[in-house]
Order: C-alpha cells, then structure tokens, then sequence
C-alpha cells in the first residue's frame, strides 16, 4: 500500500483538479449555450424552435463518447481545427483539454436547455402575457421575467446535470487527456494486485466532489424556492 500511495500521491492532486477545471469550464459554456438554446425552443420564429428542438434531440441522443472522439479526429485530425497555439511546447495537451471541454458543452448544453426549459414550464403563462401587453419584446420578457423564475425553479435538475458532467469528465481520458481516470487506468497497470483499492481512492475522489455539490445546490433550491 506504500507503494501504491508513494507513486499515486504526487498525481492524484493534478489529475483530479483537471478534472475539476474541465467541470468548471465546461459547466460555463453548456450554461451559456443552454440558455440561447432554451430562448430558441420558446421564441416566437418557428425556425428557431425546429433548430433548437433538432440540436436537443440529436445531441442528447448521442453517445457523449462519440462526440469527444469527433471533436479529437474529426474537428483536429482530419480537419485541421486547433483550439490552442501550435508553435507552444505544451500545445496537445492544451489542444486535446480544449476539444474535450468543447465536446463537454456540445453534450451538456442539450441537457441544460431541457431542465431551463421544464423550468419555464413552472412559469404562468399569464405573466409573459402580461409582459407583452406592457409592450415588452420577447427578449426583455425572456431575460427579465421568464429566465429568472426559471433558473430558480430549475436549480435541482440543473445540479443534477452538473453531477452528471463530473462523472462525465472520466470520458475525456478517451482523447488522452490526464483527468483522473486516466491516471486509474495507469495506476491499475503498474498495481494490478491492487484493484480494490485503486477503486476506492478514486470513488472516493468523485464522492468528495459531487457530494457536498448536490447537498449545496439541493439547499439552495429550498431557499430559492417559490412560495406557493
């Protein structure tokens, strides 16, 4: 076990706060693109609901691990599209961090528009009405009315995306990016006598992380919540 811990110890810290930075930013962009998402699927221009509701359905039936292995062989190695400076010395690194955070939001982004929208659900349709009859345009509605009740409402299935996207991070280590499971993987190569608790350490890591995250935004929903 000393062993074990002599050669994992000085990694464990690097690889899980990578994961912890492709959770953060990925968590960024899938919000922002969630909500333009979201105002598409409920705007009044017919084609923008049918474009939102063709990117929803796709991508959420999409497997994740198909979409981080496009962005790496399709968007990178076969068309050539970098997210990161080739001439610097830690560019494919940085280059397979950025594709994989950009196929975290292209994936994640579908899955926030839908808990933003069941959100809006919760909201009178009396009030957008309202809103309109005040003379307001559908993105002052949207942005100052409709959006900020919805987020409220939307807080658990929003947290529950965000759990969702941590455990989903492990999939980045298909691209070769050096998150924590990656280094589960090396670690169970070097260690195979010592399986279970290889298992348990990094359990244990995801657990530290998603926990309190569920327990916070859960306690949160209850104080934001609407009184009836």
């Amino acid at each position: 076990m000393s062993t074990l811990w002599s050669d994992l110890g000085p990694q464990l810290w690097a690889a899980f706060w990578l994961t912890i930075k492709l959770t953060i930013y990925s968590a960024i962009g899938s919000m922002i693109v969630g909500t333009i998402l979201t105002a598409m699927r409920v705007a009044p221009i017919p084609v923008l609901r049918a474009m939102s509701t063709f990117y929803i359905n796709v991508v959420r039936n999409t497997p994740l691990t198909l979409i981080i292995i496009f962005c790496s062989f399709g968007l990178y190695q076969n068309l050539g599209i970098t997210l990161a400076d080739r001439e610097s010395p830690t560019f494919l690194v940085d280059n397979n961090f950025r594709l994989a955070v950009l196929g975290f939001i292209i994936y994640t982004s579908a899955f926030v528009a839908e808990s933003l929208r069941s959100g809006i659900n919760t909201v009178h349709f009396g009030q957008a009405e309202a809103a309109r009859s005040l003379g307001l345009s559908f993105g002052q509605t949207f942005s100052n009315i409709i959006f900020p009740q919805a987020v409220r409402a939307a807080i658990v299935p929003l947290g529950n995306t965000l759990i969702a996207l941590t455990k989903n991070t492990t999939i980045a280590s298909a691209i070769g990016v050096a998150e924590a499971s990656l280094l589960m993987k090396s670690t169970i190569e070097n260690h195979a006598n010592m399986l279970f608790p290889i298992f348990g350490i990094f359990a244990l890591g995801f657990i530290i992380l998603t926990l309190p995250t569920g327990l916070a935004l859960g306690a949160l929903s209850e104080r934001m919540a609407v009184k009836k």
